[in-house]
């Protein structure tokens, strides 16, 4: 009962005419940034995260959490009629959504793909509004130690869970710890790998990083392909979408794993692209015409959005709880809360009710609203995509430019974004997850402090990461999520030896 109390509490900090307003905006650029390819919801944020400097942090995350629905729900328009994921999670849904586009059917397609999107962000949503304030209060009993073991569980699990190579992740990662040890060390005021620049004192902003790694570099790697766009053309009636209903309420069990599937995986760092493969697998494995897939099954578009959504929302979850963030557009809104100067955590369920609580109502009223906007505007988005991608980005990349200015009011860090940018592409093109670099560089200088804080009460000594059953818990974990990547090597050499032993 207290949480919905606390709900309807949040239902009237998120229903006032501004927010209502920042809310309607967001949504229009997430579903804008969701249908232009080279953008994405962790690209849009970490552009337009500058516009909210001078904005209530409220209504600034309104906002922007908005823009990540709205980017969640465009992703799907250029999947179908354009068979061009506008995001990487999207990637799954090309593959029945573009048939049925092709066959006629584009309108039960982006009918089923928004609906599934609202299932699943639907059901990610009550499990934050009944699961955060728990895992909250069961939060604030953790000391320094716990807090690193969380952290280095989410740092191991990236390594676990990623479908890069092992040596790829952890060299990201890496390179994400050097970033975020640069400047001045706030314990002992030596400074770190500054190389004499007065600029970089402060560190790399992490906001000129991410307008970089994801904005630049995505727009640079697209330019390179030579992006055409060519498709469908759709209108939704409402008479499509009625019987569209209809025929979705025979795949409730496709729902229902898909949304579990997806809901593990944003709470667990593993993310909606995984997330949305998972489904559709799953989906056609316990399909009873698993043959149909691939040629225009609608359960083929049910499945991964419904997965995708339910991981991408339910990431927010640890990301309030613990600020460990599930995913790279939660990593985005984590520097956000740090800019505006609230600490994600266990006490800002205490400290700021008003401003997790509206966050919350609006996730429910952003998902109902984009879902409104998104089946009734799907025309005009389309016809966006008939604009040379040649004039489209450099409007992305001046943007980019004018969002990293107005931090500091620096060409400095005009700069810094372009070399940053430069280190995407090349992440994109050598195929390094751009993922655990951020999340080093968001959760680096957390994870020393809280290593460092540890260190002083333990007097140098790690067993305090097994001192009690909870730290030891979790520090097991992280472990066993970091060598787990050699068995499967091992596997995989046994058989080699095998086969090899077997032919000769």
């Amino acid at each position: 009962m207290e949480e919905i109390g606390n709900l309807l509490h949040g239902f009237q900090v998120a229903l006032t005419l501004p927010n209502l307003g920042f809310m309607l905006v967001g949504l229009l650029l997430g579903v804008l940034i969701g249908v232009l390819p080279g953008l994405g919801g962790a690209n849009g944020v970490a552009i337009l995260l500058p516009l909210t400097f001078s904005m209530n942090p409220t209504s600034a995350i309104i906002m922007l959490s908005c823009i990540y629905w709205g980017a969640l729900f465009g992703g799907a328009i250029t999947s179908i009629l354009f068979n061009i994921p506008g995001e990487p999670w999207s990637v799954a849904t090309t593959f029945d959504g573009y048939p049925m586009a092709q066959q006629g059917k584009a309108a039960q397609a982006l009918t089923a793909a928004f609906t599934s999107s609202f299932v699943g962000a639907f059901f990610a949503v009550v499990l934050i509004t009944f699961l955060a304030p728990w895992l909250a209060k069961f939060a604030l009993k953790f000391g320094p130690a716990e807090f690193f073991a969380v952290q280095l569980l989410t740092f191991c699990s990236f390594v676990g869970m990623s479908k890069e190579p092992p040596a790829k992740t952890i060299a990201a990662m890496m390179l994400g710890f050097a970033l975020a040890a640069v400047g001045l060390d706030s314990v002992t005021g030596t400074l770190r790998m500054t190389f004499d620049v007065p600029q970089l004192l402060k560190g790399f902003d992490f906001l000129i990083a991410v307008i970089g790694l994801f904005g630049i570099g995505e727009i640079l790697l697209t330019m390179e392909e030579g992006l055409a766009f060519k498709g469908k053309s759709a209108r939704i009636s409402p008479r499509v979408v009625l019987q569209t209903w209809g025929e979705l309420l025979q795949y409730w069990k496709v729902f229902l794993r898909s949304t579990a599937i997806g809901c593990w995986m944003g709470i667990t760092p593993g993310g909606a692209t995984p997330a949305s493969f998972m489904g559709y697998g799953t989906a056609q494995r316990f399909s009873k015409n698993p043959q149909a897939f691939g040629k225009g099954a609608i359960e083929g578009v049910v499945a991964p959005e419904t997965a995708a959504h339910a991981a991408g929302t339910s990431a927010l979850l640890p990301m309030l709880t613990l600020g460990i963030p599930g995913s790279p557009t939660a990593a985005v809104l984590l520097g956000g809360l740090l800019i505006w100067g609230l600490q994600p955590g266990p006490m800002l369920f205490v400290e700021q009710k008003d401003f997790v609580w509206g966050l919350i109502a609006s996730m429910y009223l952003g998902n109902l609203v984009g879902l409104l906007v998104v089946l009734t505007t799907v025309p005009w988005w389309a016809a966006l995509l008939r604009i040379p991608f040649a004039v489209i980005a450099p409007v992305i990349i001046m943007i980019c430019a004018i969002g990293a200015y107005t931090v500091h009011s620096s060409m400095f860090d005009v700069v810094l974004m372009m070399v940053f940018g430069v280190l995407g592409y090349l992440f994109k093109k050598l195929k390094y997850p751009l993922a655990p670099l951020v999340l080093a560089l968001v959760l680096g200088d957390m994870a020393e402090a809280s290593f460092r804080q540890a260190m002083l009460l333990s007097q140098g000594s790690l067993a305090i990461f097994w001192s009690n059953a909870l730290v030891g818990t979790i520090t097991a974990l992280a472990l066993v999520m970091l060598v787990s990547p050699l068995w499967g090597i091992a596997k995989k050499v046994a058989r080699r030896r095998e086969y090899s032993e077997a032919k000769s």
